[in-house]
C-alpha cells in the first residue's frame, strides 16, 4: 500500500483512539451507567397497593461510577437524593469491585491515548522495530479492548449480583424497604462498549495498511527458516 494511504489509515485510527479517550473521560464523570426504578415495598403491603395505585410507590434512580440521584416514593411524594459513592456508600457496596471498574476505565484511557500517539508516530514519523513499530499497534488496540470488556464485565456484575440498586435505594433507612422494580444500562455504559467497537475496527485498519497479524508473521518466518534448513 502506498506510503499515503497508510498515512490516512493512520492518522484516521488516531483520531478514533482520541476519540475514545475523550469518550471514556465523560463517561467516568457521567451519573448515567444505570437507570431504573424502586419499589417502596413497605408502603405498598401496608395499602395492598396493585394496578395504578402501585405508582404511588415506585421511584426512580441513577447513578454512574461516583456519584447519582434517587428520587424515593413512598405514597407520600418523591423525596429527591443525592449521593456519592466515595465516601458515602463505601461500607454498603462492594468496594473493591467498584474501584477495579474505576481503575480499568483509568487504565483504557491510558492506553488509548498510548495507541493515539503510535498511530501519529507510524503516520508521521519513521516507527522502528518491536513494540515500538507498526506491530506494537495491535498490542495497544487489544489491550484497549480487553479493558474495555472487563470495565463491562466487572461493572454488570456488580450491578446484578451484588444487587448495588437495590444497596443504594435502601441506605440510610431505617423504616422503610425498597426493592428494585426494573432496571437497564444507560448510555455511558453503552459508550465503553463504543470503545470496545473502535479499537476493534482500529485493528482492522491497522490489517487494511497492510500490516500482517503477529503471529501470523511468526509463522510464516518459521516456514520460511525451516526451509532454509532444509536446502542447507
Amino acid at each position: 500500500m502506498p506510503n499515503r494511504q497508510k498515512k490516512i489509515i493512520f492518522s484516521v485510527a488516531g483520531v478514533l483512539s482520541f476519540g475514545c479517550v475523550l469518550i471514556v473521560a465523560a463517561a467516568m464523570g457521567s451519573q448515567f451507567w444505570v437507570q431504573g426504578t424502586m419499589l417502596c415495598t413497605t408502603g405498598a403491603q401496608l395499602v395492598n397497593a396493585t394496578g395504578q395505585e402501585l405508582d404511588k410507590f415506585v421511584g426512580r434512580v441513577n447513578y454512574g461510577l461516583f456519584h447519582g440521584q434517587t428520587v424515593k416514593q413512598c405514597g407520600l411524594g418523591g423525596r429527591p437524593f443525592r449521593f456519592s459513592f466515595f465516601p458515602n456508600l463505601v461500607d454498603v457496596i462492594p468496594a473493591s469491585l467498584h474501584v477495579t471498574v474505576i481503575f480499568f476505565c483509568g487504565v483504557l484511557i491510558l492506553f488509548s491515548s498510548v495507541a493515539t500517539g503510535f498511530f501519529v508516530y507510524n503516520a508521521f514519523g519513521s516507527p522502528y522495530e518491536t513494540l515500538h513499530g507498526a506491530l506494537g499497534l495491535y498490542l495497544w488496540n487489544f489491550v484497549c479492548c480487553l479493558c474495555s470488556c472487563l470495565v463491562m464485565i466487572l461493572f454488570a456484575s456488580e450491578v446484578k449480583l451484588h444487587r448495588l440498586s437495590d444497596h443504594i435505594a435502601n441506605f440510610n433507612e431505617g423504616t422503610f424497604m425498597y426493592k428494585t422494580h426494573t432496571e437497564q444500562f444507560d448510555h455511558s455504559f453503552w459508550l465503553i462498549f463504543l470503545t470496545f467497537l473502535v479499537h476493534s475496527l482500529n485493528i482492522l485498519l491497522i490489517r487494511v495498511a497492510g500490516i500482517q497479524f503477529p503471529f501470523q508473521e511468526a509463522k510464516e518466518s518459521n516456514v520460511n527458516t525451516g526451509a532454509s534448513d532444509l536446502m542447507y
